[in-house]
């Protein structure tokens, strides 16, 4: 209730709740949800180090068409603060919950066109720009846009790693059969993961992805970017879903990525140990030029390059 009613501009809330309304609500409206095979809406608190500081959930669920609308609203103060973060988060932990455990089709989001620093998280979690209505809301007397973006239950997508992925890269560098295609072979301890790991997330000049289908994820893909606007690529596919094409699928969906946010790179590179051969046809597949480099082979794409696929 508090938060709600600091935060009324964005929300389509017309006057501040008392006390007296939200007991009547949560009384009415929300114990009632749990009691419905087929609620109208799922709502979850959003918690950190076991304290609520955000809730929200699927809400204006259409169980036929099996869409949702994505609702969340977080502390005021962390509104400021730490707003990317926590959308980011939530995001990742509502797709889970919305396409893996209740198999949605779509979700989306309606917003008032007065938070910008929303859509680039939405967008790099996969949500495409849906609809624009034109001078849809009255706001402080004058009219502003609703944006709603959405995405569908289907095709895999890149999105940001974040501190959330800890688990699942160490898990990953640690598998024996992911370690077997590395330079280094060496087993890792967790404590270098981490250490390693908190400082590719804070480096500016890496660009750090994962890819996922359906709430899972299935692999990563990292571009460290030298002076010279090289981008070294490395990247990986979850052992469990070796064999399905997601090593060409990865890397031309994390070029493409790259090059929207990194225009000013000219050339793309990787290293690859003479017995990878499933990583040595996917380069030769997508026009990387093939050369020797300290005992490994070396694959070059120019980008813009007319050969590039």
């Amino acid at each position: 209730m508090k938060w709600r009613n600091e935060q009324m501009y964005h929300l389509r809330q017309m006057e501040p709740l008392s006390r007296s309304a939200q007991d009547l609500y949560f009384n009415n409206t929300i114990s009632q949800l749990f009691n419905d095979e087929k609620p109208d809406q799922i709502l979850f608190s959003y918690l950190e180090n076991d304290i609520c500081i955000g809730y929200g959930g699927l809400v204006h669920i259409n169980w036929d068409d099996r869409h949702a609308e994505l609702s969340f609203i977080m502390d005021t103060q962390l509104e400021a603060s730490a707003f990317a973060e926590h959308w980011t988060n939530y995001i990742q932990l509502i797709c889970e919950v919305a396409f893996k455990e209740i198999g949605l089709h779509k979700i989306f989001t309606y917003a008032y066109d007065i938070r910008s620093n929303l859509y680039p998280i939405l967008e790099e979690q996969g949500f495409s720009l849906e609809a624009r209505l034109t001078d849809h809301k009255l706001i402080e007397n004058n009219y502003v846009d609703v944006v709603i973006h959405s995405r569908l239950n289907k095709g895999n997508y890149l999105r940001n790693v974040s501190d959330a992925d800890l688990d699942i890269t160490f898990r990953w560098a640690s598998d024996p059969i992911v370690r077997a295609y590395a330079f280094n072979k060496k087993k890792i301890s967790r404590e270098e993961h981490t250490t390693w790991y908190i400082n590719k997330l804070s480096d500016p000049q890496c660009e750090f992805f994962i890819l996922v289908d359906k709430g899972r994820c299935l692999g990563s893909i990292r571009f460290d970017i030298t002076k010279d606007n090289e981008a070294i690529i490395s990247y990986l596919i979850d052992s469990e879903h070796h064999g399905k094409g997601l090593g060409k699928e990865i890397i031309i969906k994390g070029i493409e990525r790259l090059l929207s946010r990194r225009p000013e790179v000219s050339k793309i590179s990787g290293e690859v140990d003479y017995e990878n051969k499933a990583s040595i046809h996917i380069f030769q597949t997508l026009g990387f030029v093939e050369s020797e480099s300290d005992g490994h082979l070396k694959y070059t794409l120019i980008t813009g390059d007319e050969n590039r696929k």
